[in-house]
């Protein structure tokens, strides 16, 4: 992974891009809250950067968790990344330590409150950081379970570090057919980063207590059956949990929490935890 560090810009910005840039945050700002926040950022931003895919997650805690994503111009597979990434790969990922971010210009008063704002997830947050990884970057694993198995060929992140050394990070794919990413691209996603982490945030702050809530009712519908432990497993699941933490959250061994995984995909028709994602999202 190769570090980039934007380019101090020399002039002002344009009156055009000020107005383009000005045009993409209202449009977000508009879809704050609603159900198609996910593709609509993803529809906006590819008017400045050739994208087809967005997940916004937190990593390196104890619970990892897939807020949202989508994907256009592409089958959406960015659940089944997601499973992928946390069956290993998240382990080897070192494009989150220090030596990868390259932290973008600070704007005034985008600090801890600026960016969380009231209600937000609570997590204690640093400045942002714009990491740009390329497919022959990562790892194998990560390489060939995450990118070439889904044709994602670059990433751009928009990142923070928790207190708990967790990250939290907006995440931009470029697709295989796709053009590269250039310079410019980069500098622009860096000038965004601070509203865009902040638009993101407040998202998942309005919108916290509106999916989730339906999530045990879903899932009982499609398997009446369900006994409450195996409930507990599918929740954790949802929140992206590993059966180790699952084990570890609810006191049992690790072959328990998997006997319990088994028999409620069994009772819920499923057999991986990508088609879990997708019965929350029908």
């Amino acid at each position: 992974m190769t570090p980039w560090k934007p380019t101090p810009p020399t002039d002002a910005m344009p009156a055009r891009g000020m107005a383009h840039a000005s045009a993409l945050l209202a449009g977000l700002v508009e879809s704050l809250g609603q159900a198609d926040f996910a593709h609509s950022t993803l529809a906006r931003l590819s008017t400045i950067a050739p994208l087809a895919s967005l997940s916004v997650y937190r990593i390196g805690s104890l619970q990892p968790r897939l807020f949202m994503s989508a994907s256009q111009g592409v089958p959406d597979t960015t659940r089944q990344c997601w499973s992928a990434y946390l069956s290993g790969p998240q382990h080897e990922d070192r494009s989150w330590g220090r030596q990868w971010p390259c932290h973008a210009p600070a704007a005034p008063g985008t600090g801890t409150a600026a960016v969380n704002g009231k209600g937000g997830s609570g997590e204690e947050q640093g400045s942002c950081s714009l990491v740009h990884v390329q497919a022959s970057e990562v790892t194998p694993l990560h390489r060939q379970c995450v990118y070439e198995a889904h044709g994602v060929a670059e990433r751009i992140s928009i990142a923070e570090r928790g207190g708990d050394g967790s990250v939290f990070a907006v995440n931009f794919y470029r697709h295989a057919h796709q053009k590269p990413f250039s310079d410019r691209h980069l500098s622009d996603f860096a000038d965004l980063s601070a509203a865009l982490m902040a638009l993101t945030r407040k998202h998942i702050a309005l919108t916290a207590d509106a999916g989730e809530s339906r999530w045990p009712q879903r899932l009982r519908e499609r398997a009446p059956g369900l006994t409450a432990r195996e409930l507990d497993v599918c929740l954790r699941l949802l929140h992206g949990m590993t059966l180790d933490g699952i084990a570890a959250d609810l006191q049992l061994s690790a072959a328990t929490a998997k006997t319990y995984r088994n028999r409620a995909f069994a009772r819920l028709d499923i057999h991986h935890r990508h088609q879990l994602f997708a019965l929350m999202v029908e």
